[in-house]
């Protein structure tokens, strides 16, 4: 079978006008994908290179394939399981920065260039101050792109025309303007011009995003399959979910330059992304934060089983619709209609989601995903969310087991062992404090300070309220005890 080339997917050259950093799966399914449905839809007209940012692995596979590849998106669409196939042609090349370094710092005098895409870890925004300019190219992202922006404003002069618009998608919080702060520290630390500094301030523009696709990736098991399906030979094959979302946040207004919400995508440009964070991690993260720990107990194994699990699917719903929507602050519209996709997400049978893998570092989780709900719907409310509350009992169930082997405290399901994961002193605390009666179990977990942040005891009713779920659950096993708060 011929390999997936241009010739095969007849691609139009169009002028380079993104140069990513980074050329995973998620990228390529996320960015690239909606920007080869902008160039079809003639709102775009632009080309992307890839750089590979780290010294090892190859682009073998994208010069093989003259950069042209497939993404099968695969879950509910309108009520039914589909999967949606498209080549992304959106790609022109793909450049080693340190194999092919003057290749890639060319680029950086390329007119037609105007966005830097990245995806390089969360840790890949940190500030080096081991980096130099003189480095071909320096070792940190932050420090390629000091380089690569200071090369571009010395190769036009400083032209206030020819600055870049940054869009980082690394998973941290207010990604663009830590990743400023590294540039402006660099070129500090390198003694660059102060018409530099100005520049970067002025003609540049770093955007925060918030980012929201779940990506599955090269579908190993049935790529042979695929390929058959397709006509070609495809090893740079991306699978992942149909729901996509990019939040796109700066002080200038780039959404007429780069117009993606005009060609259908869900793309929201805006000067405050933190609604929209909040909304994803308190729905979404915190949907999975309250219902993992007890559907595991409860003997369900992935995310799906847990939504074919009736008790399961009901306590979810009424968490998000019943204690969480009520405390955040977009339109409730909005709020439920994300809702509604975050469940059809989960119902998705392409994705087997599994829940011990959720359930890693639980505890801080919790009070980040689901502290500010519960919080703020006691004081809304003046009563405790029975759901959240109870989340808390299940947290303290599954965090029950006295040995710690292999890093991890060994709980146990229906006589079987299983892994709990989390920081070492949390482990020691769980191993040393799950044993107790239901009552001392639960007074040492509420009032540990370290994990919440303040002492939960001193919150009216949630101490008796989390005492009498253990009690139930250390009696009856999770499923009854569930059955008999929500089912009664």
């Amino acid at each position: 079978m011929e390999l997936l080339n241009r010739k095969k997917t007849g691609k139009v050259e169009r002028p380079v006008k993104v140069l990513q950093f980074g050329e995973g799966n998620f990228l390529r399914a996320f960015v690239d994908y909606m920007i080869d449905i902008a160039n079809e839809q003639g709102k775009f007209n632009g080309d992307i290179v890839l750089v590979k940012p780290i010294e090892f692995g190859s682009l073998d596979r994208f010069h093989d394939q003259e950069c042209q590849y497939t993404v099968q998106l695969r879950g509910i669409v309108d009520g039914e399981p589909k999967r949606i196939n498209r080549i992304v042609t959106s790609v022109a090349d793909a450049v080693d920065a340190y194999g092919e370094y003057q290749k890639y710092a060319d680029y950086a005098k390329l007119d037609s260039l105007r966005y830097i895409v990245s995806n390089t870890t969360e840790a890949g925004i940190v500030y080096d101050d081991t980096d130099r300019l003189e480095m071909e190219p320096p070792k940190s992202y932050p420090g390629k792109l000091t380089k690569f922006l200071y090369e571009r404003y010395k190769h036009f002069n400083g032209a206030m025309d020819k600055g870049l618009v940054m869009l980082p998608v690394e998973l941290i919080d207010d990604n663009g303007i830590h990743l400023k702060e590294c540039v402006e520290k660099l070129a500090v630390l390198w003694n660059l011009e102060e018409g530099f500094k100005t520049w970067l301030d002025e003609a540049c523009v770093f955007t925060s995003t918030l980012v929201d696709r779940i990506v599955t990736g090269y579908p190993r098991d049935e790529a042979e399959e695929l390929c058959k399906e397709f006509g070609y030979q495809d090893n740079l094959i991306v699978t992942g979910e149909p729901f996509a979302l990019w939040v796109i946040e700066s002080a200038k207004d780039i959404s007429k330059e780069f117009p993606l919400p005009d060609a259908g995508l869900p793309v929201i440009f805006t000067d405050n992304q933190k609604p929209y964070k909040q909304r994803k991690v308190r729905i979404l993260n915190g949907a999975h934060t309250s219902f993992v720990l007890a559907s595991y107990l409860c003997g369900n194994d992935i995310v799906l089983e847990s939504m074919q699990d009736e008790l399961i699917f009901n306590f979810m719903k009424a968490t998000i619709f019943d204690e969480v929507i009520p405390t955040l602050t977009l339109p409730k519209q909005d709020l439920i209609d994300f809702a509604e996709a975050v469940i059809t997400r989960f119902n998705n049978p392409y994705v087997k989601h599994a829940l011990l893998s959720i359930s890693l570092n639980s505890v801080s989780k919790w009070r980040a995903r689901c502290m500010p709900s519960f919080l703020e719907y006691i004081k809304n409310e003046g009563k405790l969310p029975t759901h959240l509350t109870f989340s808390l009992a299940a947290l303290m169930a599954f965090y029950t087991g006295t040995e710690i082997r292999d890093k991890a405290l060994i709980g146990h399901r229906d006589g079987a062992e299983y892994q709990i994961l989390d920081d070492a002193a949390v482990l020691e605390f769980f191993a040393a404090n799950s044993s107790k009666d239901a009552a001392e179990y639960t007074h040492a977990v509420l009032s540990n300070e370290h994990f919440w942040g303040e002492d939960f005891t001193k919150l009216a009713g949630v101490e008796e309220a989390v005492t009498g779920y253990m009690e139930d659950i250390r009696a009856l096993g999770m499923r009854a005890a569930m059955e008999k708060t929500f089912n009664a």
